[in-house]
């Protein structure tokens, strides 16, 4: 009762817990830092690119009310460069600040974790004058993007099938029902999952011509 919202490490996930929360009216995310590792899904450079759109898909499969990311342009840390700026593009790790960190210490978080775009590369913190382009995306990002894209195509799927309920027979009910799940082809479980983007791609396309369908 005195706390209503929710927000555990992916991998300390427990869907016992999760439905009651949800029963008594709380709300439950999740989220991803600089843990967990593998075998669960990361946010981190050196993993398949379709982790971070898969991750969208389990959030939906647990009933997760959302996400949360503690950063998305993590570019420098002071105590690892204490006499200068970091260069994200030259390294890519995301260093511990604060925790105790000294001036001049790097102690590892992992690379990428917490950055998702990235400064113009033009902008060194040494140029002459301001530089006026916008960040530079990454394929992470756009992955995450797609994923949160997935989602929503699954709840307008979801709305549009309890606004239609009435007028469709049971085995139209049906059909529609078993696309509101995650198919094992894309997610058997938190730590057993696609690391190949096409089951995604086909089941979004079932799922967007169903959406056409119940449109009509």
């Amino acid at each position: 009762g005195n706390i209503d919202y929710w927000c555990p490490v992916l991998s300390t996930h427990i869907p016992a817990f999760a439905a009651e929360r949800h029963a008594a009216g709380d709300l439950y995310t999740w989220y991803i830092c600089c843990a967990p590792k593998a075998p669960y899904i990361a946010n981190f450079i050196d993993r398949p690119a379709t982790d971070l759109r898969v991750w969208l898909w389990q959030t939906w499969a647990e009933n997760v009310n959302g996400i949360l990311i503690w950063q998305s342009i993590y570019w420098h840390s002071p105590p690892a460069y204490p006499d200068s700026l970091q260069d994200p593009y030259d390294d890519s790790m995301s260093w511990v600040r604060g925790y105790g960190t000294k001036p001049g210490e790097k102690r590892r978080w992992n690379v990428g974790d917490g950055r998702f775009m990235y400064p113009p590369e033009r902008a060194t913190g040494t140029q002459d004058g301001p530089v006026i382009e916008g960040p530079v995306s990454s394929i992470r990002w756009e992955a995450l993007r797609d994923g949160m894209e997935d989602y929503e195509y699954l709840a307008m799927l979801k709305r549009l099938l309890e606004e239609k309920r009435e007028r469709l027979s049971a085995s139209e009910i049906e059909r529609y029902e078993a696309l509101l799940k995650v198919p094992p082809e894309i997610s058997r479980s938190l730590t057993d999952y696609t690391t190949d983007p096409a089951p995604v791609a086909a089941r979004r396309h079932q799922v967007a011509k169903a959406i056409e369908r119940l449109s009509r």
